[in-house]
């Protein structure tokens, strides 16, 4: 697939041992976001334990918060480190490792933007993630022009990702328009197929949908090649990236198109031992029988219709909802972590 189409495999996950296995299968990216670092803090937790107590006696006034937070940024940079080699092959465009802003910052345009800034100076190959929020979205433009490498995150909907990819469209022509260089930069927006399908499915149940539960699998599809075509349409110079897998659809039929793929470790073992050879499929749309069937849910409808919601609408969309919460979730286990360290039970 790497090697023979346009598509890109990056890694959903920061853990080390995943992250070089999955280098080996051609993956030129990966990413990390609380619940992956989480993830990552215990897939070594003696080592971070030690590292969080050290930190804490350099910072003694750091909250839980900030000791934690600087536990990711390392947990980050290692990550960044293995990607560099990608990173120079790649001239910028791959090679990434994305770094998720707090999502406790999700209210605050100005907190998104100076943190981004924080993050990308940390090593040449971070790619920074902001939310598909109101909120989210005026940061995207202002980081991209400063510079930043925009991974656009807690996005389900095409409406989400043409809005996020005009906000990064905006501030690449202002940086260049300021006689700045933006060929090393390489913005992607993510659509978060599998939790797309989540949302749907939970729809489906609380509103008592009639539909084939076999079309529930392919929302998350349709929505990113619907996204896919109005992208291309409008020449917008980020490409999209799917993530959040659910099956074996968000990786067979999304090979081919100049795209990010980036399944979770797990997923990619599956893909691997399934000695299927995936051919180009972008292309290909779904069938218009099951995107009718998915169009009578009313929030497929705004999931897939471009357009179908304004920026104001994305904070209350429910599969914005659910993931901020896990995300918040995530930081709240890590703040514990460190709080078992610096406070320790009786």
């Amino acid at each position: 697939m790497t090697e023979t189409t346009p598509t890109a495999l990056w890694n959903d996950s920061c853990t080390t041992a995943e992250l070089v296995t999955a280098i080996g299968w051609g993956a030129v990216g990966a990413t990390c976001n609380p619940v992956i670092a989480l993830a990552a803090i215990r897939s070594d937790l003696p080592r971070w334990v030690d590292r969080i107590a050290e930190i804490a006696v350099e910072r003694p006034s750091a909250s839980e918060s900030q000791i934690g937070w600087q536990v990711v940024e390392e947990v980050s940079v290692e990550a960044a480190k293995l990607l560099e080699p990608a990173f120079t092959e790649h001239a910028g465009r791959n090679g990434r490792l994305s770094m998720q802003t707090d999502p406790r910052l999700h209210r605050d345009a100005v907190a998104l933007l100076e943190q981004a800034e924080h993050f990308a100076s940390l090593a040449p190959n971070v790619i920074v993630k902001i939310p598909a929020t109101s909120v989210g979205i005026r940061a995207i433009e202002e980081a991209t022009a400063r510079g930043v490498s925009i991974n656009v995150t807690v996005s389900f909907t095409v409406s989400q990702a043409l809005e996020a990819g005009a906000a990064i469209q905006r501030g690449l022509e202002r940086r260049r328009a300021e006689g700045e260089d933006t060929s090393s930069m390489g913005p992607v927006v993510t659509i978060m197929v599998g939790r797309l399908d989540d949302w749907m499915k939970t729809v489906v149940e609380r509103d008592d949908v009639p539909i084939d539960p076999a079309h529930l699998e392919w929302a998350g599809v349709a929505a990113f090649k619907r996204a896919y075509e109005v992208f291309r349409e409008r020449g917008y110079e980020a490409r999209l990236l799917a993530a959040a897998y659910r099956n074996q659809l968000q990786w067979t039929e999304l090979v081919g198109g100049d795209v990010v793929l980036s399944p979770p470790f797990a997923w990619q073992e599956k893909f691997q031992a399934s000695g299927y050879d995936p051919v180009p499929r972008m292309e290909r749309p779904v069938d218009r029988s099951v995107v009718d069937a998915l169009l009578t849910i009313p929030d497929f409808v705004r999931a897939y219709e471009p357009g179908a919601m304004a920026p104001e609408e994305f904070d209350d969309f429910g599969a914005t909802r659910v993931t901020l919460r896990q995300f918040l979730e995530a930081d709240e286990a890590l703040d514990r972590i460190v709080r078992d360290v610096i406070v320790p039970a009786p």
